[in-house]
């Protein structure tokens, strides 16, 4: 017996279909997850942090956006941890910072 080659084809299209709507579905429940951790990541920011802190660290997210999502989610850690004092003043997330990051010195030669 042979099979008719427009039966292989249609069967071919529709395994891709059905492989195109799951990949469809991962892909948004991925995107639904991760929605939902920044979400949740923005409410503990806002009891975690003063709002001047979390400014700065706005600011700093559209120059070094690593560096300011690891300082968050690891103060954030802490505390959720009781490891610091809650809410964070901005001159504390400074100090932090500045650890992180020392200053540049800056040389200016005159010619």
């Amino acid at each position: 017996m042979q099979e008719d080659p427009s039966d292989s084809d249609e069967s071919l299209e529709d395994v891709l279909r059905r492989r195109e709507r799951e990949l469809a579905a991962r892909s948004a429940a991925r995107e639904e997850e991760r929605a939902r951790q920044e979400a949740q990541r923005r409410a503990l920011a806002r009891v975690v942090f003063t709002p001047e802190a979390r400014q700065r660290l706005s600011n700093l997210k559209l120059v070094k956006p690593d560096l300011a999502t690891q300082v968050e989610e690891y103060l954030i850690m802490l505390a959720q941890q009781g490891k610091i004092a809650v809410p964070v003043e901005d001159d504390a997330l400074k100090s932090v910072l500045e650890k992180i990051q020392p200053k540049r010195e800056t040389k200016i030669w005159r010619l």
